[in-house]
Parts: C-alpha cells; structure tokens; sequence
C-alpha cells in the first residue's frame, strides 16, 4: 500500500486524507492570503530564497504577518520533503490570514496559518514543449495594479480561473488575459513573451502581471545569450504577428505558444530562440548551484 504524503500544517503533519483547516479560515472564506509554487529538481529546491522572499513581499502588501521567520519557513519546507522522501517535487506554500468569523474583518482572525504542501504538478501535456500550445486571449481583464492586482500572489485566483473557463469552453490550451487598456498582461498562471527580429519582450507589471521569478531567470539567461531582453508594451496584433512566442512559471516551466486566436505564430513550430532558451532553463534548475539542498 502506498504511504500517504504528509502536509504540513502550523508546525504538525498529517496524512493527505486528514490534512484539515477550520472552515472558518478567511483563505476559505474570503480567499485571504498569500501562497508560492515552488520546485524542486533532483533533491535541490530551485531559487528557494527568491520564491520566500517573494511570499513576504506579497504578505506585506495585504498586511499579513507571517508567523515564522524566513529561515523557520525555509526548514520546515525541506523537512517536510524530508518526511515525505521527495526528491522531485512541486511545493505550494500557502499562508493564510487564519481562523476567524463569517464577518471579513482582518483583526478576528487572531493567528494566520501555514500550510505546505509538497506533490508533483503537470499542467499541460507531455508534447507541449515539443509542440507548443494554442492560447486564447479571453474576455477576462486583469484587474488594475490599484485593485487585487497580479502583483501579489494572493489566493484569490478568481480573475485567473474565470479566464481559464473561457479556455475551456473554446477548446484552447491556454488563456491569455488584456489589462484595462487592451494590451497584453500575461497567462492565467504564466507570464508571456514575445519574439520579433531576435527582440525578446514580456510584458510590464503595470499591466498587472507578476513579476515572475522564471520570467527573472529567463530574461537574464536570454542576455546571457546575447538576446536583448526588455518589458515593453505588447498589443493583440504584435502578439498575432510575433515571430516567437511563449509562457514562463515555475510550474509550466518555458512552454511555446504556437497559436492565438486562431492566428498560428510564425510557422506554427516552437521557435530557435524559444527552443535555446527552454534548454538553458531545463540545464538552470539542475544546477545545484542555483538552489538549496534538501539532504545534506
């Protein structure tokens, strides 16, 4: 019989099958609270700090205080892939703003809580990076950086899972989502860029989109190369006529993007430069360098 994984809740471990939180928890209720995905490769969390880093940052911004110290987060995460014997694995760290009534007010909920998580993740096929995927530009904006902007990894995904229905239903891979002014933002869970003459561009934050970690990493590795690696302003029609295009996140990893709309990107094959670029990534997170080690 196969041994259930061990989630981590306030500092205890349980069973998947017992793993529980008060349905009075505002992450529940309201979606309050702030999370990660992270990964881990060969025994190596990849840009562990970075993604810790991260989670502050956003719990900051919706005025959570996380009961631990970022070194107490960062132990608790490799014991618990410890417990759980992982040496390839997708962590989701959630903190929420804890236990507290049916009203929303922030200050009934005395003791936030943290809850880890560490599993596998495939978001899309396994052909995907060899073939790339087709996305849509969907209905659904991105909320304005002066709302619950894509800024802050909050765990109020509805923005995200309303585009990704629209998807669905049409029969894409993907969705793609405009900011209030009609330009590109990013994936529902990704980031996007564009190749055009050996330019690589990503979008702004000021769109609303995250500012990625992978797409950090990306565009260091595209100069690196010798790319030019810019943010810059990306509209429907310069997305259609892109001569590359695709999607970075720590769980999709570098995935080209091969049709829009219906409009099939250059020739409808993952391009060079997005093909180098996913290569210089896969060799990045292997790299034990560029993490922490969960067995020493």
């Amino acid at each position: 019989m196969t041994k259930e994984l061990l989630i981590y809740i306030d500092g205890e471990y349980y069973p998947r099958s017992q793993a529980k939180i008060s349905v009075y928890d505002h992450g529940l209720l309201y979606g309050d609270g702030v999370f990660e995905g992270i990964r881990a490769y060969n025994s190596v969390v990849f840009k562990l700090k970075e993604h810790i880093d991260r989670l502050y940052r956003s719990a900051r911004v919706i005025m959570l205080d996380v009961p631990l110290t970022k070194e107490e987060m960062m132990n608790d995460i490799l014991e618990t892939l410890r417990k759980n014997n992982l040496r390839d694995a997708y962590i989701r760290l959630l903190v929420t703003r804890g236990v507290g009534d049916l009203g929303l007010d922030p200050r009934k909920c005395p003791k936030p809580t943290v809850i880890i998580i560490t599993d596998v993740i495939k978001l899309h096929s396994s052909e995907a990076k060899e073939k790339g995927i087709r996305a849509m530009i969907v209905w659904v904006k991105r909320d304005p950086v002066d709302a619950t902007s894509h800024e802050v990894k909050s765990l109020n995904y509805l923005n995200s899972i309303l585009g990704k229905i629209e998807a669905n239903i049409a029969g894409f891979d993907e969705a793609i989502c405009l900011d209030k002014n009609g330009h590109i933002s990013e994936g529902v869970a990704e980031n996007l860029f564009i190749i055009r003459n050996g330019r690589i561009i990503t979008p702004p934050t000021s769109t609303g989109a995250l500012v990625g970690i992978t797409r950090d990493i990306v565009m260091k590795l595209a100069e690196k190369l010798g790319y030019e690696a810019v943010e810059g302003t990306i509209t429907p029609t310069d997305l259609f006529t892109a001569d590359e295009a695709f999607f970075t996140g720590t769980a999709a990893e570098v995935v080209p993007i091969v049709e829009v709309n219906k409009r099939v990107i250059s020739n409808g094959k993952p391009g060079p430069i997005t093909q180098r670029l996913m290569k210089e990534y896969e060799g990045t997170v292997r790299d034990p360098r560029e993490g922490t080690p969960i067995y020493q």
